[in-house]
């Protein structure tokens, strides 16, 4: 069974075990707008909790991606590098990010569940 959380910053994570997979929310791909590049981490690198992970550059602006847990980056979806625009069509499928092997379970608890980013942001379904 996954976990999804979501951050304030707008990524998500879907853990399954010790591993997470990350991208951004469907609400951060619209605001950004059409996404051009994607920069993201090395595999074997460390990332800490809320540290600056990966950069996405679209028409309107450029936005740094943090982690939303503590690990070690595993794997990088190189397709999302290839064709950004992935990210646009389906941010939280085949446009994810990266995936992270947990260092600490436990940071999963303070992120928000769908519910709770939903309220966050005032949005409605």
């Amino acid at each position: 069974m996954s976990v999804i959380r979501y951050t304030k910053d707008h990524e998500w994570i879907r853990v399954e075990g010790d591993v997470g997979v990350v991208g951004i929310t469907d609400f951060a791909q619209s605001q950004l707008g059409d996404i051009v590049f994607i920069d993201l981490p090395d595999v074997g690198g460390e990332v800490v909790q809320g540290g600056e992970v990966a950069v996405v550059e679209s028409v309107k602006a450029a936005s740094e991606v943090y982690s939303p847990v503590s690990g070690e980056v595993i794997a990088v979806n190189s397709a999302v590098v290839e064709e950004p625009g992935v990210v646009n069509n389906d941010p939280m499928g085949q446009g994810w990010f990266f995936k992270i092997r947990l260092e600490n379970p436990e940071e999963i608890n303070a992120l928000m569940d769908e519910d709770a980013y939903q309220g966050y942001y005032g949005k409605d379904d």
